[in-house]
């Protein structure tokens, strides 16, 4: 038996990945702290992995030490050996390793800027030390290196977010303004809930190279299973399992004008691949009153606030399949929201055939629908990784959308 010591585990991957590795049993032991002494005492365990806060104690506990755990000087993966002792080893550094290379990223003679200074940028430090970079500069918020002078550093090469700002439940935060390091070539966010942090949101549109941290999750624990199997695991392995993790990780999101068939899309794409639906409009409706009489009483601008309210909480969640109202994209909080975690499809309908019944802003003919789909394609195209051309058969439409995206 395998499993993961850690203080909060509820939403860990660790056990799903594991079994895409090896057919041993894996489990999440939850602990703590005046819990320890008992659990690594207890010999039930044949192997473990260690996760926050635990990776320093379970160095001090192992009698015996890798060479990259000494230097890190943190361990999170432990073996218990014949004797009873413990053999510790860190395998978070081959997996940033695995990470930055993934990412092309050539540490060598580079300034480096680390954000936050806890147990995974020690192992970053680490790692990029021993690749040749430049300048190491960690930046913490009351250090000498700060965010109030961060901009002694905008000519930073490679930035690495090692700290929990923008991870889930807390989505669309981050720390820095990275338009401001006109030098920057790579960044690297070891946060992989959300897939698309904002960091990494911004770094995509200004076309600079980015990764999260799910590549690293995955490649660390495939050098544990290694440990604990004593079999060799060919790197392709990582891919296949980071890709199987991603895709039921993300969701889908539908975006497009009003009418044009997201909600049927979307209840046909749950039923094909068993993925639970969720339209925004319908959350927005549970408050007992229907969307024309949110605008007739409040205004468009208290509609906007609640389908705020709705998309947010929608899109931070995992492997849905999700309907947006028409006008989901006006606010930049939504699309940020969408694609932090979704593959965003926009669903392309010609204006002719879009459904009006019971839509206040699409009531006014061909003419206002001509000036509403005018105003909004600049953002569902700005918003959407995929574009699919709508057919008058549905279940064509969803063909279509079966081709483009791997489920």
């Amino acid at each position: 038996m395998y499993g993961l010591l850690g203080r909060k585990l509820s939403h860990s991957l660790s056990p799903q990945i594991h079994s895409l590795l090896c057919d041993y049993e894996y489990k999440l032991y939850p602990t703590e702290p005046e819990m320890l002494d008992e659990f690594f005492d207890s010999k039930r365990l044949k192997g473990f992995n260690v996760t926050i806060p635990y990776k320093v104690e379970a160095y001090n506990r192992c009698a015996e030490l890798s060479e990259t755990a000494k230097k890190a000087k943190s361990v999170n993966t432990v073996v218990r050996k014949p004797d009873g002792s413990l053999y510790g080893d860190n395998t978070d550094y081959y997996g940033f390793l695995y990470m930055a290379q993934k990412c092309g990223c050539d540490f060598k003679g580079k300034k480096t800027l680390i954000l936050g200074n806890g147990g995974a940028s020690q192992t970053v430090q680490l790692v990029a030390a021993d690749e040749g970079a430049g300048e190491i500069v960690v930046v913490s918020r009351s250090g000498e290196n700060n965010y109030q002078n961060i901009d002694r550093h905008y000519d930073a090469d490679i930035i690495v977010n090692t700290t929990p700002v923008g991870m889930y439940p807390n989505n669309g935060q981050r720390l820095i303004d990275l338009s401001k390091f006109t030098k920057c070539k790579k960044v690297l966010d070891l946060i992989y809930n959300p897939a698309r942090t904002l960091l990494l949101l911004d770094a995509q549109k200004l076309g600079i190279d980015c990764i999260n941290g799910l590549t690293m999750l995955v490649a660390q624990a495939v050098r544990a299973a290694e440990i604990f199997s004593g079999k060799k695991i060919a790197d392709e392995k990582i891919d296949k399992v980071h890709n199987a993790i991603l895709n039921n990780q993300k969701n889908v999101a539908f975006i497009g004008m009003p009418g044009c068939g997201k909600s049927t899309i979307t209840a046909l794409l749950s039923q094909k691949i068993g993925r639970p639906c969720v339209d925004t409009d319908a959350v927005i409706e549970e408050c007992g009153e229907k969307i024309p009489e949110i605008f007739e009483k409040y205004g468009q601008n208290e509609f906007r606030d609640r389908e705020e309210k709705a998309v947010r909480a929608v899109a931070k969640e995992q492997g849905q399949i999700i309907a947006t109202g028409g006008g989901a994209i006006l606010r930049d909080a939504n699309r940020i929201a969408l694609r932090e975690n979704s593959t965003v499809i926009f669903l392309n309908a010609p204006l002719e055939r879009l459904a009006t019944g019971g839509r206040p802003l699409s009531a006014g003919g061909i003419s206002a629908l001509e000036k509403l789909h005018n105003e909004r394609l600049p953002l569902y195209l700005e918003t959407a990784d995929i574009t699919v051309e709508v057919d008058p058969d549905p279940e064509i439409t969803l063909r279509r959308i079966l081709e483009c995206i791997s489920l």
